[in-house]
Protein backbone atom coordinates (compact mmCIF):
# COMPACT_ATOMS: atom_id res chain seq x y z
CA UNK A 1 0.00 0.00 0.00
CA UNK A 2 1.16 3.69 -0.58
CA UNK A 3 0.06 6.73 -1.54
CA UNK A 4 -0.46 8.82 -4.05
CA UNK A 5 -0.04 12.28 -3.80
CA UNK A 6 -1.92 13.52 -7.13
CA UNK A 7 -5.48 15.00 -7.88
CA UNK A 8 -5.01 13.52 -11.44
CA UNK A 9 -7.45 11.20 -12.25
CA UNK A 10 -5.36 9.85 -15.41
CA UNK A 11 -2.45 8.66 -12.34
CA UNK A 12 -5.57 7.04 -10.44
CA UNK A 13 -6.56 5.20 -13.69
CA UNK A 14 -3.34 3.87 -14.42
CA UNK A 15 -2.14 2.63 -11.34
CA UNK A 16 -5.56 1.09 -11.17
CA UNK A 17 -5.36 -0.59 -14.21
CA UNK A 18 -2.37 -2.95 -13.28
CA UNK A 19 -3.47 -3.70 -10.00
CA UNK A 20 -1.73 -1.13 -7.77
CA UNK A 21 -3.11 -1.10 -3.77
CA UNK A 22 -2.99 3.02 -3.06
CA UNK A 23 -4.88 5.67 -1.79
CA UNK A 24 -4.83 9.54 -3.07
CA UNK A 25 -4.07 12.02 -0.93
CA UNK A 26 -3.88 15.49 -2.65
CA UNK A 27 -0.84 17.38 -2.07
CA UNK A 28 -0.69 21.15 -1.14
CA UNK A 29 2.94 21.76 -1.95
CA UNK A 30 3.01 24.81 -4.14
CA UNK A 31 4.47 23.92 -7.80
CA UNK A 32 7.98 25.13 -9.21
CA UNK A 33 7.47 26.97 -12.42
CA UNK A 34 10.00 28.90 -15.03
CA UNK A 35 11.64 28.24 -17.96
CA UNK A 36 14.97 28.51 -16.45
CA UNK A 37 15.39 24.54 -15.15
CA UNK A 38 15.52 21.55 -18.15
CA UNK A 39 12.56 19.90 -17.96
CA UNK A 40 13.80 16.99 -16.08
CA UNK A 41 15.11 19.03 -13.17
CA UNK A 42 11.91 20.44 -12.84
CA UNK A 43 9.26 17.60 -13.25
CA UNK A 44 11.89 15.75 -10.27
CA UNK A 45 11.27 18.99 -8.62
CA UNK A 46 7.68 19.06 -8.16
CA UNK A 47 7.78 15.53 -7.49
CA UNK A 48 9.83 15.65 -4.81
CA UNK A 49 7.73 18.80 -3.11
CA UNK A 50 4.41 16.86 -3.74
CA UNK A 51 5.89 13.63 -2.26
CA UNK A 52 7.52 15.57 0.50
CA UNK A 53 4.12 17.29 1.36
CA UNK A 54 2.11 14.43 1.83
CA UNK A 55 4.81 12.26 3.46
CA UNK A 56 4.49 14.73 6.38
CA UNK A 57 0.62 13.37 6.77
CA UNK A 58 1.50 9.76 6.58
CA UNK A 59 5.13 9.66 8.02
CA UNK A 60 4.76 5.53 7.76
CA UNK A 61 3.72 4.83 4.51
CA UNK A 62 5.95 5.13 1.05
CA UNK A 63 4.30 8.66 -1.15
CA UNK A 64 4.53 8.65 -4.45
CA UNK A 65 4.34 12.51 -5.92
CA UNK A 66 4.70 12.77 -9.79
CA UNK A 67 4.75 16.09 -12.62
CA UNK A 68 4.75 15.94 -16.06
CA UNK A 69 5.54 18.83 -18.53
CA UNK A 70 5.62 19.40 -22.42
CA UNK A 71 8.31 20.58 -24.06
CA UNK A 72 9.77 22.24 -27.41
CA UNK A 73 11.98 24.36 -28.70
CA UNK A 74 13.49 24.71 -25.03
CA UNK A 75 10.16 26.05 -23.84
CA UNK A 76 8.01 24.31 -20.99
CA UNK A 77 4.62 24.27 -21.67
CA UNK A 78 2.54 23.31 -18.38
CA UNK A 79 -1.21 23.01 -18.02
CA UNK A 80 -3.02 26.27 -19.83
CA UNK A 81 -4.28 29.33 -17.84
CA UNK A 82 -7.24 29.67 -20.36
CA UNK A 83 -8.41 28.91 -24.08
CA UNK A 84 -6.33 31.31 -25.78
CA UNK A 85 -3.21 29.70 -23.76
CA UNK A 86 -4.54 26.07 -25.16
CA UNK A 87 -5.10 27.64 -28.39
CA UNK A 88 -1.36 29.16 -28.62
CA UNK A 89 0.29 26.00 -27.35
CA UNK A 90 -1.50 23.49 -29.86
CA UNK A 91 -1.10 26.07 -32.64
CA UNK A 92 3.10 25.53 -31.38
CA UNK A 93 2.72 21.52 -31.19
CA UNK A 94 0.67 21.43 -34.83
CA UNK A 95 3.01 19.62 -37.43
CA UNK A 96 5.84 19.18 -34.64
CA UNK A 97 7.30 16.61 -32.66
CA UNK A 98 7.25 17.71 -28.41
CA UNK A 99 8.43 16.30 -25.69
CA UNK A 100 6.73 14.69 -22.72
CA UNK A 101 8.68 14.59 -19.47
CA UNK A 102 7.40 13.19 -16.13
CA UNK A 103 9.36 12.83 -13.06
CA UNK A 104 8.28 10.52 -10.07
CA UNK A 105 9.51 10.31 -6.46
CA UNK A 106 9.01 8.26 -3.64
CA UNK A 107 9.34 9.30 -0.23
CA UNK A 108 9.26 6.98 2.58
CA UNK A 109 11.51 6.70 6.02
CA UNK A 110 12.91 9.61 5.76
CA UNK A 111 14.83 8.85 2.40
CA UNK A 112 13.85 10.12 -1.16
CA UNK A 113 13.92 7.98 -4.48
CA UNK A 114 13.27 9.40 -7.90
CA UNK A 115 13.10 8.90 -11.57
CA UNK A 116 12.17 10.36 -15.01
CA UNK A 117 11.45 9.37 -18.71
CA UNK A 118 10.93 11.59 -21.54
CA UNK A 119 8.58 9.97 -24.24
CA UNK A 120 8.18 12.10 -28.11
CA UNK A 121 5.18 12.53 -29.33
CA UNK A 122 4.57 13.90 -32.98
CA UNK A 123 1.70 16.10 -33.92
CA UNK A 124 -0.23 15.95 -37.29
CA UNK A 125 -0.81 19.87 -38.74
CA UNK A 126 -4.27 21.21 -37.36
CA UNK A 127 -6.48 23.28 -38.52
CA UNK A 128 -7.81 26.21 -36.87
CA UNK A 129 -10.73 24.70 -36.95
CA UNK A 130 -9.57 21.55 -35.30
CA UNK A 131 -8.10 23.17 -32.68
CA UNK A 132 -10.66 25.08 -31.68
CA UNK A 133 -13.56 22.10 -32.05
CA UNK A 134 -11.40 20.68 -29.35
CA UNK A 135 -10.49 23.28 -27.33
CA UNK A 136 -14.61 23.94 -26.78
CA UNK A 137 -14.63 20.43 -25.28
CA UNK A 138 -12.78 21.38 -22.37
CA UNK A 139 -10.42 18.64 -22.52
CA UNK A 140 -6.85 20.84 -22.68
CA UNK A 141 -7.96 22.66 -19.45
CA UNK A 142 -5.99 20.42 -16.87
CA UNK A 143 -3.36 18.62 -19.21
CA UNK A 144 0.09 19.62 -19.46
CA UNK A 145 0.54 20.81 -23.24
CA UNK A 146 -3.22 21.66 -23.51
CA UNK A 147 -3.90 18.11 -24.74
CA UNK A 148 -4.79 14.32 -23.36
CA UNK A 149 -3.52 11.60 -25.64
CA UNK A 150 -5.71 9.15 -23.60
CA UNK A 151 -8.84 11.43 -25.14
CA UNK A 152 -10.00 13.28 -28.24
CA UNK A 153 -6.26 14.49 -28.64
CA UNK A 154 -5.24 11.03 -29.63
CA UNK A 155 -6.35 11.83 -33.21
CA UNK A 156 -3.89 14.79 -33.74
CA UNK A 157 -1.13 12.26 -32.77
CA UNK A 158 0.64 10.89 -35.85
CA UNK A 159 3.69 8.84 -33.69
CA UNK A 160 4.89 8.64 -30.39
CA UNK A 161 8.98 7.14 -29.41
CA UNK A 162 8.57 5.93 -26.17
CA UNK A 163 6.58 5.48 -23.03
CA UNK A 164 2.84 5.60 -23.99
CA UNK A 165 1.97 6.22 -20.38
CA UNK A 166 4.12 8.94 -19.71
CA UNK A 167 2.16 10.94 -21.96
CA UNK A 168 -0.80 10.19 -20.07
CA UNK A 169 0.89 11.10 -17.10
CA UNK A 170 2.66 8.22 -15.46
CA UNK A 171 5.06 6.29 -17.38
CA UNK A 172 4.70 2.64 -15.57
CA UNK A 173 7.67 0.53 -16.18
CA UNK A 174 9.52 3.49 -14.99
CA UNK A 175 7.74 3.31 -11.87
CA UNK A 176 8.05 0.09 -11.48
CA UNK A 177 11.35 -0.19 -11.24
CA UNK A 178 11.70 3.02 -9.25
CA UNK A 179 9.78 1.09 -7.01
CA UNK A 180 11.49 -1.97 -6.63
CA UNK A 181 14.62 0.16 -5.94
CA UNK A 182 13.27 1.82 -2.91
CA UNK A 183 11.36 -1.63 -1.81
CA UNK A 184 8.17 -0.71 -1.95
CA UNK A 185 5.63 -3.25 -3.07
CA UNK A 186 2.78 -1.64 -5.51
CA UNK A 187 0.59 -4.07 -5.35
CA UNK A 188 0.61 -5.20 -1.37
CA UNK A 189 1.31 -3.36 2.21
CA UNK A 190 4.47 -1.05 0.92
CA UNK A 191 7.05 -3.37 2.31
CA UNK A 192 9.63 -6.09 0.52
CA UNK A 193 8.60 -5.72 -3.04
CA UNK A 194 10.15 -8.60 -4.91
CA UNK A 195 13.19 -8.20 -7.40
Amino acid sequence: MFILASASPRRKELLEQIGCHFQVAVSAAEEAGGQEMAPAELVLKNARLKAEAVADRYPDMPVLGADTVVSLDENIYGKPRDKEHAREMLLLLSGRTHQVTTGMAFAWKGQLWQAWETTEVTFAPLSMAEITRYIETGEPADKAGAYGIQGRAAVFIEKIRGSYSNVVGLPLHCLDGLARKAGIDLYGNGEGASS
